[in-house]
Protein backbone atom coordinates (compact mmCIF):
# COMPACT_ATOMS: atom_id res chain seq x y z
CA UNK A 1 0.00 0.00 0.00
CA UNK A 2 1.66 3.23 -1.15
CA UNK A 3 2.49 5.66 1.70
CA UNK A 4 1.92 9.05 -0.05
CA UNK A 5 -0.75 8.95 -2.59
CA UNK A 6 -3.30 6.24 -4.12
CA UNK A 7 -2.38 4.69 -7.35
CA UNK A 8 -3.66 5.54 -10.54
CA UNK A 9 -5.82 2.71 -12.15
CA UNK A 10 -4.51 2.31 -15.98
CA UNK A 11 -7.32 1.85 -18.50
CA UNK A 12 -6.96 -2.07 -20.01
CA UNK A 13 -6.76 -2.17 -23.73
CA UNK A 14 -9.83 -3.76 -25.22
CA UNK A 15 -9.20 -7.34 -26.99
CA UNK A 16 -9.12 -7.42 -31.02
CA UNK A 17 -11.55 -9.20 -31.81
CA UNK A 18 -14.61 -7.95 -29.41
CA UNK A 19 -12.96 -5.04 -28.16
CA UNK A 20 -13.94 -5.73 -24.46
CA UNK A 21 -11.62 -4.56 -21.59
CA UNK A 22 -13.18 -7.24 -19.63
CA UNK A 23 -12.18 -10.24 -22.50
CA UNK A 24 -8.79 -8.49 -22.46
CA UNK A 25 -8.14 -8.86 -18.57
CA UNK A 26 -9.65 -12.36 -19.02
CA UNK A 27 -6.93 -13.09 -21.44
CA UNK A 28 -4.14 -11.51 -19.52
CA UNK A 29 -5.09 -13.93 -16.99
CA UNK A 30 -5.00 -17.03 -18.91
CA UNK A 31 -1.41 -15.97 -20.20
CA UNK A 32 1.36 -17.74 -19.13
CA UNK A 33 5.37 -17.01 -19.79
CA UNK A 34 4.41 -13.60 -21.70
CA UNK A 35 2.82 -16.01 -24.81
CA UNK A 36 0.12 -13.49 -25.22
CA UNK A 37 -1.40 -14.42 -28.89
CA UNK A 38 -1.04 -17.99 -27.41
CA UNK A 39 -3.49 -17.00 -25.00
CA UNK A 40 -5.92 -14.78 -27.08
CA UNK A 41 -5.53 -17.95 -29.60
CA UNK A 42 -7.22 -20.29 -26.53
CA UNK A 43 -10.24 -17.78 -25.16
CA UNK A 44 -11.08 -17.37 -28.76
CA UNK A 45 -10.90 -21.09 -29.24
CA UNK A 46 -13.11 -21.97 -26.19
CA UNK A 47 -15.81 -19.32 -27.17
CA UNK A 48 -16.05 -20.77 -30.13
CA UNK A 49 -16.17 -24.21 -28.68
CA UNK A 50 -18.92 -22.76 -26.00
CA UNK A 51 -21.17 -21.34 -29.03
CA UNK A 52 -21.43 -24.90 -30.81
CA UNK A 53 -22.11 -26.45 -26.90
CA UNK A 54 -24.66 -24.12 -26.05
CA UNK A 55 -26.31 -22.45 -29.99
CA UNK A 56 -25.92 -19.48 -28.04
CA UNK A 57 -23.81 -15.80 -27.97
CA UNK A 58 -20.38 -16.65 -26.71
CA UNK A 59 -19.52 -12.90 -25.36
CA UNK A 60 -22.75 -13.35 -23.47
CA UNK A 61 -22.29 -16.71 -21.97
CA UNK A 62 -18.71 -15.36 -21.06
CA UNK A 63 -20.30 -12.71 -19.24
CA UNK A 64 -22.96 -14.68 -17.92
CA UNK A 65 -20.73 -17.34 -16.43
CA UNK A 66 -18.30 -14.26 -15.04
CA UNK A 67 -21.59 -12.62 -13.04
CA UNK A 68 -22.75 -15.87 -11.87
CA UNK A 69 -18.80 -16.73 -10.30
CA UNK A 70 -18.97 -13.00 -8.93
CA UNK A 71 -18.50 -13.48 -5.22
CA UNK A 72 -20.82 -10.60 -3.04
CA UNK A 73 -19.20 -11.63 0.43
CA UNK A 74 -15.80 -12.49 1.24
CA UNK A 75 -14.40 -13.28 4.89
CA UNK A 76 -11.26 -11.31 5.77
CA UNK A 77 -8.84 -12.27 9.05
CA UNK A 78 -8.92 -9.89 11.82
CA UNK A 79 -6.89 -9.80 15.18
CA UNK A 80 -8.90 -8.39 18.09
CA UNK A 81 -7.80 -8.86 21.69
CA UNK A 82 -5.42 -12.18 21.25
CA UNK A 83 -7.84 -14.15 18.52
CA UNK A 84 -8.15 -14.16 15.40
CA UNK A 85 -11.93 -13.70 13.54
CA UNK A 86 -12.96 -14.50 10.51
CA UNK A 87 -14.91 -11.00 9.87
CA UNK A 88 -17.38 -11.28 6.77
CA UNK A 89 -16.64 -8.03 4.56
CA UNK A 90 -18.24 -6.89 1.10
CA UNK A 91 -16.05 -7.48 -2.21
CA UNK A 92 -15.10 -4.16 -3.88
CA UNK A 93 -16.35 -4.82 -7.64
CA UNK A 94 -12.78 -4.91 -9.30
CA UNK A 95 -11.93 -7.58 -6.75
CA UNK A 96 -15.32 -9.21 -7.25
CA UNK A 97 -14.31 -9.51 -10.93
CA UNK A 98 -10.50 -10.68 -10.18
CA UNK A 99 -11.54 -13.22 -8.12
CA UNK A 100 -14.19 -14.24 -10.55
CA UNK A 101 -11.74 -14.35 -13.11
CA UNK A 102 -8.87 -16.05 -11.25
CA UNK A 103 -11.26 -19.06 -9.97
CA UNK A 104 -12.24 -19.37 -13.81
CA UNK A 105 -8.88 -20.41 -15.01
CA UNK A 106 -7.76 -22.04 -12.03
CA UNK A 107 -10.36 -24.47 -11.85
CA UNK A 108 -10.68 -24.68 -15.80
CA UNK A 109 -7.21 -25.58 -15.78
CA UNK A 110 -7.84 -28.86 -13.12
CA UNK A 111 -10.82 -30.07 -15.64
CA UNK A 112 -10.18 -33.97 -17.48
CA UNK A 113 -10.87 -32.50 -21.16
CA UNK A 114 -8.06 -32.74 -23.67
CA UNK A 115 -7.16 -29.10 -25.06
CA UNK A 116 -7.00 -25.89 -22.57
CA UNK A 117 -9.47 -24.15 -25.01
CA UNK A 118 -11.84 -27.19 -24.60
CA UNK A 119 -11.27 -26.92 -20.40
CA UNK A 120 -11.88 -23.69 -20.62
CA UNK A 121 -15.11 -23.55 -23.09
CA UNK A 122 -16.68 -26.38 -20.23
CA UNK A 123 -15.81 -24.33 -17.10
CA UNK A 124 -17.94 -21.07 -19.36
CA UNK A 125 -20.91 -23.62 -19.81
CA UNK A 126 -20.98 -24.77 -16.40
CA UNK A 127 -20.30 -21.76 -14.52
CA UNK A 128 -23.32 -19.58 -16.77
CA UNK A 129 -25.72 -22.30 -15.49
CA UNK A 130 -24.57 -21.83 -12.46
CA UNK A 131 -22.93 -25.42 -11.86
CA UNK A 132 -19.09 -26.24 -11.92
CA UNK A 133 -16.52 -26.01 -9.43
CA UNK A 134 -16.09 -22.42 -9.81
CA UNK A 135 -19.41 -21.52 -8.76
CA UNK A 136 -19.24 -23.68 -6.03
CA UNK A 137 -15.96 -21.69 -4.65
CA UNK A 138 -18.27 -18.72 -4.92
CA UNK A 139 -21.27 -20.53 -2.93
CA UNK A 140 -18.29 -22.01 -0.14
CA UNK A 141 -17.08 -18.07 0.17
CA UNK A 142 -20.45 -16.69 1.01
CA UNK A 143 -21.43 -20.05 3.29
CA UNK A 144 -17.98 -19.23 5.73
CA UNK A 145 -19.44 -15.71 5.33
CA UNK A 146 -22.64 -16.45 6.86
CA UNK A 147 -21.51 -18.76 8.88
CA UNK A 148 -19.38 -15.92 10.55
CA UNK A 149 -22.02 -13.64 10.48
CA UNK A 150 -21.58 -12.99 14.75
CA UNK A 151 -18.77 -11.00 13.92
CA UNK A 152 -19.66 -8.61 11.01
CA UNK A 153 -19.68 -6.46 14.21
CA UNK A 154 -15.59 -6.66 13.93
CA UNK A 155 -15.95 -4.90 10.70
CA UNK A 156 -12.69 -2.00 10.34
Amino acid sequence: MPRKKRSIKRERIPDPRFGSPLVSQFINAIMRGGKKSVAETLFYDAIDIAEKKTNSNGLELFQKALNNVKPMLEVRSRRVGGANYQVPVEVRPSRRTALAIRWITTYSRGRSEKTMAEKLAGEFVAASRNEGTSVKKKEDTHRMAEANKAFAHFRW
